[in-house]
């Protein structure tokens, strides 16, 4: 867990600084101010559109008595898209671009199903019920 807490924090940063200034070489600051700007607008309209989707077919689901497991496996890979996108950088944006796309998103889905799934195998996650603090 510290481990990608560093990546997190020190690491991930650095890489989207150095992503900034090396695009901003190649092609102008103001450019790359305004790429920047575009894909958290796209971005942020995609969220929107595709957590509203989600929530629908969440909704559609549950009335139809089915539990929503993929829809919510797809909800916190918008959300997490949608968080991505509100980090200024390159990689930033692309990893979140792609987890908002219909298309891209089974790849994620599938990926965070098995750490989710290996993560309950293993004992390291459970499911309580009720508030974490007690009652």
């Amino acid at each position: 867990m510290r481990r990608w807490l560093l990546v997190l924090i020190v690491i991930f940063p650095g890489v989207e600084l150095w992503g900034i200034i090396e695009m901003g070489k190649q092609i102008g600051g103001w450019q790359v101010l305004g790429l920047l700007v575009l894909a958290g607008v796209l971005g942020t309209w995609l969220a929107q559109f595709e957590g509203r989707k989600v929530i629908r077919q969440a909704q559609l689901q549950m009335q139809a008595g089915q539990i929503p497991g993929l829809s919510l496996l797809d909800g916190l890979c918008v959300l997490a898209g949608g968080l991505l996108l509100l980090f200024p950088g390159f990689v930033s944006d692309i990893v979140g671009i792609s987890l908002l796309l219909p298309f891209t998103r089974p790849i994620y889905r599938r990926l965070l199903y098995r750490w989710l799934e290996r993560r309950m195998r293993n004992g390291a996650f459970t499911i309580r019920q009720g508030p974490p603090w007690g009652r």
